[in-house]
């Protein structure tokens, strides 16, 4: 488009983040270009130059005719009914399922901290390496993980919670790479 077929209060359709959308001219920007609406989103933006604009917008690609921008807005929300409710509440109160994460019999996962936590405490008070405290993990099926290295995962995840908790946390690191439960 030129510049002199732009005028203020009318809807062009223009090139918006890489989407054909109407935009609503608002205001002529007095360093240059226009002040407009997206009439999708009713977000403000900045018309630089009139090469943006396509044309009016009842000829922009996809659309039959323009539809007046009090149209364009969203629709009210329905009243919600009985039957909705009732399975929003049932949604709100089913457990989520973690990413790889295997439940357990009572219906709640565990997590890898958890199971490390549950494997120390099983056997002896004996610092275990994450290598040994992983495989005991799975073979147990307290945790389950697609991970290439979930040694190392749980390595992480306790030398943090020793870090974060200190003398709070759970894990107690008995030498190198080896973790005892804490007393």
């Amino acid at each position: 488009m030129k510049k002199n077929e732009v005028k203020v209060g009318k809807v062009y359709s223009a090139k918006v983040t890489g989407k054909m959308v109407p935009v609503r001219i608002d205001a002529v920007n007095p360093h240059g270009g226009w002040e407009a609406t997206n009439l999708v989103t009713k977000k403000r933006i900045y018309i630089k130059s009139a090469q943006r604009l396509r044309g009016l917008a009842a000829t922009w690609p996809g659309k039959a005719e323009a539809k007046p921008a009090a149209k364009v807005a969203t629709p009210a929300k329905k009243p919600a009914k009985a039957k909705d409710t009732a399975k929003a509440a049932k949604r709100d109160t089913a457990k989520p399922r973690g990413k790889g994460a295997k439940r357990r019999g009572d219906g709640a996962k565990m997590s890898g901290l958890d199971a490390a936590a549950k494997v120390l405490g099983l056997g002896s008070a004996l610092p275990m390496r994450c290598g040994a405290l992983v495989k005991i993990m799975i073979d147990r099926g307290y945790w389950q993980t697609n991970g290439k290295t979930p040694a190392a995962t749980i390595y992480a995840a306790i030398t943090r919670e020793i870090a974060a908790k200190g003398d709070a946390s759970r894990f107690r690191k008995v030498e190198r790479g080896k973790f005892t439960l804490a007393k």
